[in-house]
């Protein structure tokens, strides 16, 4: 069984992507998706870009199609992991562009050396791991970096790291999405 996921802007617009059906896998939804998008607008072209909890792959997926020069996703979840490498096949995204970690990402974080412009921050609602893998990414993100939050609960609520000041909010349903700034 399959889902499909739509790129709602840049290169590969209106493409369809399929993803696996996985409890608890929810790719943002469109309407939130685009607010995103054009809170970055000027901000996403040529970033490293880091998907914790890539999952389907929208945000990473609608990151490239943007123009992001690098994207590293984690995802733990073999079935969707394979969705993923036969989607960025699909896409002609190289290895430099891409690069697919599998594993949880309390695994996969403390490993990377690499420091990220953008970072998606989206985790399975009902494990609640904003805090812990909020703490875990922070070393990585550049001073001014960005940090997308999305979550079923007031942004304000969840524990992150002092340094990182919200800059933007919105709501869609159940979803509430912050967008934030790392300042130190």
């Amino acid at each position: 069984m399959k889902n499909q996921l739509r790129i709602i802007g840049g290169d590969w617009k209106r493409r369809q992507l399929p993803f696996a059906s996985i409890d608890g896998l929810r790719p943002t939804p469109d309407r939130v998706r685009e607010t995103l998008f054009n809170w970055l607008m000027w901000d996403i072209q040529n970033t490293n870009v880091l998907d914790i909890c890539a999952g389907s792959g929208a945000l990473a997926f609608e990151s490239l199609s943007r123009g992001a020069s690098q994207v590293v996703m984690i995802e733990p979840n073999t079935s969707q992991t394979k969705f993923l490498k036969d989607n960025l096949e699909l896409l002609k995204v190289t290895n430099q562009r891409a690069k697919l970690k599998i594993g949880t990402a309390q695994q996969t974080l403390p490993s990377l050396k690499e420091q990220f412009d953008l970072v998606f921050l989206d985790p399975p609602y009902s494990l609640n791991l904003w805090t812990e893998l909020a703490t875990l990414a922070d070393p990585l993100i550049k001073i001014g970096g960005l940090i997308y939050v999305e979550a079923d609960q007031d942004i304000g609520q969840l524990q992150l790291p002092s340094s990182w000041q919200q800059i933007k909010e919105t709501k869609a349903g159940s979803v509430r999405a912050g967008l934030f700034k790392k300042t130190i």
